[in-house]
């Protein structure tokens, strides 16, 4: 704890730090602000006592966590940054296959910046069609007692283009605080206002655990066993996003006039999970669609059948969201990392795998290293997606249960990862250019030139 408390103390003294500390705080607070914001002709009274997501093991309590409980508020951040998101994989997608984006990618920074505006428009849209479909779920829920949440006199279309253009327009604002968070303070500011997000919720399903665990003495040891699988599922994810499998490459040598020199043996970098979290997210995505097909159709036999055998969490929809992810975990680790691309690129810098030709043997080699290496990594992105079903029939609550696996848990880890290692990287830098200065003023103190 000392230690840590050190760590911060050196953070603040550090000033160029300490004002991207300060300034992510800030556009963090906003974010939170902001959520509890409702859109103009809402009931305030009436929506704190709606269950506007329902529970969380629903798409839409699911979908609420996301966003930090901005849409059970009906705020104007109900969107959360997700339609960004939704865009953003939308075009890495299309990168793939498309061969449009396949050469904007290929030109650079003025590729990238037309990339990033098509993204920006694709974002707009998503937006404003999921702000419609949102507000139409807002306007016909009642708060009980037939008292609506949106008053009967500003129903109707213009309160729904209204909340629509909105709640684009929260979007669209969050898009560009997690660009100024990039810019100007410290971490991924996208990434950090869906990390805000889900952290958020984070006190409220303790609350609800607190209340389980009065309900009876022996509840107390099984909270304690609780816990415990929490730290210990928190650091097996810890230990495997973090795992990398080295493979050594060397590079010719060097001729500097009449002598050669040999570079140090290199490793080329290959994460366990390649894929990260986007095959969670691409899963539960599709997975969403038997629900609003179960809702779309509720009271029929075949809204029933799928009501009943594909629930969220349950037996059919776990097994069903682990093959899913594995496929996704192996086609999402193809787009990602080419293995044809890093062997030519290390023929082309005169790099060579000891023991493996350039070329084709060395695209061979590599790739039957990343099959290898994804196969673990894809069974353990399914098991930590369908953790929460588990832990759920362990008598867990819903709020609670969703922060042992799937997307919240890898989200949270692997973004409190990226931001603490931008920190420690102004930490080592600073230590670096402190003890740099101490040697030479040693040295200077040894040779006579000032005074010991």
């Amino acid at each position: 704890m000392a230690r840590f408390i050190d760590t911060v103390r050196n953070a603040f003294k550090i000033e160029e730090l300490k004002q991207r500390l300060i300034f992510t705080g800030l556009m963090l607070l906003v974010v939170r602000v902001g959520s509890f914001i409702a859109v103009p002709g809402i009931d305030v009274a009436a929506i704190d006592q709606a269950n506007v997501a329902g529970d969380a093991n629903t798409l839409f309590g699911f979908f609420n966590q996301f966003v930090g409980g901005a849409y059970s508020n009906a705020s104007i951040f109900s969107l959360g940054i997700m339609p960004y998101i939704s865009a953003s994989i939308i075009i890495q997608l299309m990168t793939a296959v498309v061969p449009f984006f396949q050469k904007l990618q290929q030109e650079g920074e003025q590729g990238r910046v037309q990339i990033n505006t098509i993204t920006r428009y694709i974002t707009v849209a998503l937006a404003f069609a999921q702000g419609i479909a949102i507000a139409i779920s807002i306007q016909n829920i009642d708060a009980g007692g037939g008292v609506p949440v949106v008053p009967i006199s500003l129903q109707g279309p213009l309160f729904i283009l209204t909340a629509a253009f909105i709640m684009t327009a929260g979007t669209i604002f969050l898009m560009w605080i997690g660009e100024q968070i990039t810019e100007r303070g410290i971490g991924n500011g996208v990434s950090l206002i869906i990390f805000i997000g889900i952290v958020a919720r984070l006190p409220i399903a303790i609350q609800h655990e607190f209340a389980l665990a009065s309900t009876s003495p022996g509840r107390v040891v099984i909270e304690i066993v609780i816990v415990a699988m929490l730290l210990a599922i928190i650091a097996a994810v810890v230990l495997f996003t973090q795992a990398m499998r080295k493979i050594p490459v060397q590079y010719a040598k060097r001729q500097v006039g009449n002598k050669s020199y040999s570079t140090p043996t290199q490793y080329l970098p290959i994460s366990l999970v390649t894929a990260n979290v986007m095959p969670i997210i691409f899963a539960q995505t599709l997975m969403f669609l038997p629900q609003l097909l179960g809702q779309a159709f509720a009271g029929t036999s075949l809204g029933d059948y799928i009501n009943t055998h594909f629930q969220h969490q349950g037996m059919i929809y776990s097994v069903v969201l682990a093959v899913m992810i594995i496929f996704f975990t192996f086609f999402y680790t193809a787009i990602v990392f080419s293995p044809k691309d890093v062997a030519e690129r290390l023929r082309k810098n005169g790099g060579y795998i000891p023991g493996i030709r350039p070329g084709k043997p060395t695209e061979e080699y590599i790739d039957n290293i990343l099959t290898k290496i994804t196969v673990p990594g894809s069974l353990f992105l399914a098991l930590i997606a369908i953790l929460p079903a588990f832990v759920l029939g362990l008598g867990v609550s819903g709020e609670f249960s969703a922060f042992f696996g799937g997307t919240s848990l890898l989200i949270i880890v692997g973004v409190a990862l990226d931001t603490l290692k931008q920190i420690e990287s102004y930490l080592l830098m600073r230590h670096y250019d402190g003890f740099m200065k101490s040697g030479k003023l040693r040295g200077r103190q040894a040779s006579g030139q000032i005074p010991g």
